[in-house]
């Protein structure tokens, strides 16, 4: 056979090398577009991120804003209740609300996963005006039902509307190794309102009372929400599955293994402990350490702020990083424990005039026990691996969903719970003798948060 020889381009003629080098040219000129491209839709997606993260952080006070800071309405109504009805029911006002939201989740996460998707952003703003509506008629209660009926069930109706969509789509912007630090950034963002909004507050019942101050959250709230959900769309692999996959079923698989249950009763435990701290503090330090309503306010915050780097120091250690290699199981048990010696020691040992100790509890407490939910992207990194070892499918959403709604039964049995350990307490004639916190009527509720915050952190016996 004879071997063609090589082309040389000296043997081509002029007009066959200039149409050669124009296809080099072209050829070149292809490649430059496509890596313009993939670095055009790249600093896209990063730029978008941005925008979801900025949202997100944006939404925390008007989801937030008011269930962090109830504990200054509770305190208020102490010294100035012009509603009908017993003033204790106002105990519950708190931990219902913050229930109701974290209750409904599990239904609202599965709603929206997947075939719904495409609705998140009308359901947010849906959210967002049922929660203005709530806030707003419970500017016109004169009965203390009616606050438990508007703000502690309508607002937190809407509320939890407007969150469950939108963490759905951060938790999608962020489906990598980022995705604990990016929910715990979020979480940092969500104690800064906490933190501030109880001077907010403080301030406008001072000022102008109950009714109107609930009238300028509500406009707040409106302002605020708005804004977040705009720049929180649906992650544009949600809305493919949405077209394609609208005959799926749900994966279930999650409900034969034993971690689901460890972790949920875990959250659950830590949550009701947590709730009886944030809706008693000011009323305790009022009452029992004799403090000015102003530096009962500051305790709030000074319970609140730590939360901010612990939501993303926490959910640091719970992802998947190179520096501190821990399991989830311990970082929770480090929260977990850290927050039950801090009640049982700092705050059941506060003696009455001593703000030093009390601010030491509401800071370390604040800290640990507010970097629990933090933890939450490892876990369900966790039911993630599981299933992947069983081959089976698993819906990061709806467990996340799933693991808030353990959170709303902590929450509503910890109110529940803390009305009788109050009276329990009372009934003790320990409050006019007792020289610690442990001594006084607020005994029992200083144990029972000590103990429930422990058993948060049992899923590292399990492990």
């Amino acid at each position: 056979m004879t071997m063609q020889p090589a082309v040389q381009l000296r043997d081509l003629s002029p007009a066959a090398v200039r149409e050669l080098d124009s296809s080099n040219i072209m050829h070149d000129a292809f490649e430059a577009s496509q890596d313009e491209g993939l670095a055009s839709r790249a600093r896209e997606s990063n730029r978008q991120k941005a925008l979801v993260i900025l949202g997100t952080a944006i939404s925390q006070l008007p989801i937030w804003g008011f269930a962090m800071s109830y504990g200054v309405f509770q305190e208020y109504f102490s010294g100035n209740w012009t509603l009908q009805g017993s003033r204790d029911v106002t105990g519950i006002i708190g931990t219902t609300s913050n229930g109701v939201m974290y209750l409904s989740m599990p239904f609202l996460f599965a709603l929206f996963t997947k075939h719904w998707a495409h609705w998140r952003q009308t359901a947010a703003f849906a959210g967002a005006v049922l929660a203005g509506l709530g806030f707003l008629l419970s500017s016109f209660s004169t009965h203390v039902w009616h606050l438990v009926a508007t703000q502690g069930v309508i607002a937190a109706l809407g509320c939890a509307l407007m969150y469950s969509p939108m963490t759905l789509s951060l938790g999608e912007w962020f489906t990598t190794g980022n995705r604990a630090l990016a929910y715990g950034v979020a979480l940092s963002c969500k104690n800064i309102s906490g933190s501030a909004c109880p001077f907010l507050f403080r301030f406008l019942l001072e000022q102008y009372g109950l009714g109107t101050t609930m009238r300028i959250w509500t406009a707040v709230a409106a302002v605020s929400g708005a804004v977040s959900i705009f720049l929180v769309p649906a992650h544009p692999s949600s809305l493919t599955a949405t077209e394609t996959h609208r005959a799926r079923r749900m994966p279930l698989h999650f409900l034969k293994h034993r971690t689901i249950y460890v972790y949920a009763i875990a959250i659950a435990l830590q949550s009701s402990g947590y709730g009886i701290s944030q809706t008693y503090l000011n009323t305790y330090a009022h009452d029992f350490t004799m403090l000015s309503q102003n530096s009962a306010t500051l305790l709030l915050t000074l319970y609140n702020i730590p939360g901010i780097l612990a939501s993303s120091f926490f959910g640091y250690l719970a992802d998947t990083n190179k520096r501190f290699v821990l399991s989830t199981t311990t970082v929770t048990a480090i929260s977990a424990f850290g927050s039950a010696l801090s009640a049982l020691l700092f705050w059941g040992l506060t003696s009455k005039g001593n703000m030093a100790l009390l601010a030491v509890f509401s800071i370390t407490f604040g800290f640990f026990a507010g970097g629990y939910s933090a933890t939450w992207g490892g876990i369900i990194t966790d039911f993630e691996r599981e299933a992947a070892n069983g081959n089976e499918a698993i819906d990061s959403g709806l467990m996340y969903g799933l693991l808030n709604g353990a959170r709303g039964v902590g929450y509503v049995s910890g109110g529940l719970a803390s009305v009788s350990l109050l009276k329990a307490g009372t009934g003790m004639a320990l409050s006019s003798n007792g020289h610690f916190g442990l001594e006084s009527a607020y005994g029992p509720l200083i144990i029972f948060t000590g103990l429930s915050s422990a058993f948060g952190g049992w899923a590292v016996f399990w492990k």
